[in-house]
């Protein structure tokens, strides 16, 4: 019975963040996480990217972002250079899609939906990427996840009229 408890003591500190990662884990999804920051070096939050049956869930918690909503999409380029984050690319746009969920020939498969960010810049949002794959996300030029200066408006090519990259971060395997 001993070795049974210092056992399950072992399992329980072995560096495991929480069960659910632990299930996440064992349930054999692969995982990239971006470390979100602004234009000026500061911390914009974090995204977290897994690949479940056949898509990517992407996960936002944005913090420290003016109001309002905020495009916010998965760029073709693990590249976050400020001022403009022009280093990202273009959408993650595998498939040659136009962008937007509006748009009969969209959308883009690196396209979410708006964050809505509340006066204390905060905003938290949880979306599925059908068909994306981790491999496509972490491919030979990387990926990273933008947020925009402005609201989607999910019709526009190429980036919904959602103005400047005011937030980035590339994602990298967990």
């Amino acid at each position: 019975m001993a070795v049974s408890a210092a056992a399950s003591l072992v399992l329980a500190i072995g560096g495991c963040t929480s069960p659910e990662k632990n299930a996440r884990y064992m349930a054999g999804n692969f995982r990239a996480q971006a470390a979100l920051k602004t234009v000026d070096g500061k911390d914009a939050g974090t995204a977290i990217a897994e690949e479940i049956d056949g898509s990517l869930r992407v996960m936002v918690e944005a913090r420290g972002l003016p109001k309002g909503p905020h495009g916010t999409h998965v760029h073709a380029v693990g590249k976050c250079e400020a001022p403009g984050f022009t280093t990202a690319g273009p959408h993650w746009n595998p498939t040659g899609h136009q962008h937007g969920k509006e748009n009969p020939a969209g959308p883009h498969a690196g396209d979410m939906p708006n964050l809505n960010v509340g006066d204390d810049g905060n905003d938290r949002t949880i979306f599925t990427l059908p068909g994306g794959t981790f491999a496509g996300l972490l491919d030979q030029d990387g990926a990273a996840l933008v947020i925009h200066a402005d609201a989607d408006d999910y019709k526009t090519d190429p980036s919904g009229n959602s103005g400047g990259r005011i937030a980035c971060g590339v994602f990298q395997a967990m």
